[in-house]
């Protein structure tokens, strides 16, 4: 009950002041849409090994494995839904539009749910990327990457994905967006994922934050300041924003 009349309370101010809300999703806002988490509870994705579609290594050593396995991801993707969580959140940022939104996914789902300037930290499905510039993408029609296409650089095209052992090209935009935050909103993350899981650390002291998931991960020095709202996404994020916007 006192969180409830906490976030009430903040959520007028927010409406009075305009305050910039912060949403950082993880891969629990996608499953529910139907699409396979990045790394299960058995170290596999999809029924693969990690290492073996997501490294540089992997890349080097057998591309076409890691074309065949992205275009299937791909295909899934395309035939996902945006379920009620990505459709909340974007009509959180259609209302306040100071809303950013971050998130660790590759999906397009925020996108297509109607979100804009999307954050994505690992990488985007629906692009691909020159072998030599990590942020010179293109887009690609369809679900299939054909091995062997090249970007107009000349090097091969390989999926827009951010592999384990590279930079993450956004991630100082990011840390400055988190920074103006006034407001957070984290969903369907484990917070064990770094650097994404770090952003937190970029925050103003004390904001509040509010975080939807069933689980019960590790809040560390941020624990006097979140709400934990132990719900599934497409549930626990419609109230949260229905709250936000003074209607809840």
């Amino acid at each position: 009950m006192h969180n409830s009349v906490k976030f009430t309370t903040f959520a007028l101010k927010i409406r009075r002041s305009m305050a910039k809300i912060v949403v950082f999703t993880g891969a629990g806002v996608s499953a529910e849409s139907g699409l396979g988490t990045f790394r299960d509870s058995d170290g596999l994705w999809e029924h693969y090994r990690v290492e073996d579609v997501c490294t540089h290594e992997a890349w080097l050593t057998n591309p076409q494995l890691c074309v065949k396995f992205y275009n299937d991801r791909r295909r899934d993707t395309l035939a996902a839904q945006p379920n009620a969580a990505h459709i909340a959140i974007a009509r959180l940022q259609e209302a306040m539009p100071e809303t950013r939104i971050i998130t660790q996914n590759i999906d397009d789902l925020h996108e297509r749910a109607g979100a804009k300037d999307v954050i994505h930290l690992h990488g985007e499905i629906r692009k691909l990327r020159s072998s030599l510039n990590e942020t010179a993408t293109v887009p690609l029609e369809g679900w299939e990457q054909h091995y062997g296409d090249r970007h107009p650089d000349g090097s091969l095209l390989r999926p827009y994905i951010v592999f384990f052992g590279e930079g993450v090209p956004y991630f100082e935009e990011a840390c400055r967006v988190a920074a103006t935050a006034d407001i957070m909103l984290v969903v369907g993350t484990s917070l064990n994922v770094y650097p994404a899981a770090s952003l937190l650390h970029y925050t103003r002291p004390g904001i509040p934050i509010y975080f939807v998931d069933p689980g019960q991960p590790e809040f560390g020095n941020w624990a006097d300041h979140i709400t934990h709202i132990r719900k599934p996404a497409t549930i626990g994020v419609p109230e949260v924003v229905e709250r936000l916007l003074g209607k809840g």
